[in-house]
């Protein structure tokens, strides 16, 4: 059953991947070096400033909820649960853009997220993270942190690079999010620390939080 799901998740992929595909940006031009700058939108369409979360290790990650990695939701509120009170945060941005993975309002999202996998850490407004339409936080962490490839050692990376390569082999030099669930690591201080593809183990990014803890 596990493989079939991968399987379909592919074959949407390898479809929709040329759909989804954008040009590289160039670097943004900041007004400061780091995420405190910015303000999104949560659930209810209330503006919440970036600069609330100072002093706090975050977690940003562009999710699905039909994607065959949403599971990941599991870990990560094993993540939140295990370090949210030595200041660890989860930001949690749906996103459409891929494979049209997370279809519905924000209450349908939130309320299957909440219902199924029981995340507990801030879920905010469904957004874009490439193209023109991209939320300028994405804009700048892809900035911060270009895409780095995809681990080839691992069976779904390998997997993964093959199938974006043959629809352009040159993939791998766009900065863009190539799929659900990518993740960006901040620090205490507000700067990028590394970015974790879908297919990073959950332990390599635990890890990465409890260094910077």
């Amino acid at each position: 059953m596990k493989h079939l799901k991968f399987m379909a998740f592919a074959a949407a992929a390898l479809l929709l991947f040329g759909a989804c595909k954008q040009k590289q940006e160039a670097p943004l031009e900041q007004t400061s070096d780091n995420i405190y700058q910015f303000t999104v939108l949560n659930g209810v369409d209330d503006t919440v400033s970036l600069g609330d979360y100072q002093g706090k290790v975050l977690l940003v990650v562009n999710t699905a909820t039909q994607c065959g990695f949403t599971p990941q939701y599991t870990e990560l509120q094993n993540l939140y649960d295990r370090y949210h009170a030595q200041g660890f945060e989860v930001l949690d941005f749906p996103c459409n853009q891929f494979g049209e993975q997370a279809p519905g309002s924000y209450d349908d999202i939130h309320g299957f997220c909440t219902g199924t996998y029981n995340i507990t850490f801030p879920q905010m407004a469904k957004l874009d993270v490439n193209g023109d339409s991209a939320a300028a936080l994405f804009t700048w962490l892809k900035a911060q942190a270009p895409f780095g490839g995809f681990d080839t050692t691992d069976r779904i990376g390998a997997y993964l690079d093959q199938m974006f390569r043959a629809q352009d082999s040159l993939y791998d030099q766009s900065a863009d999010i190539k799929w659900n669930f990518t993740k960006f690591l901040i620090d205490r201080k507000g700067n990028v620390v590394r970015r974790f593809e879908p297919t990073a183990k959950a332990a390599e990014i635990e890890a990465a939080v409890k260094a910077l803890l």
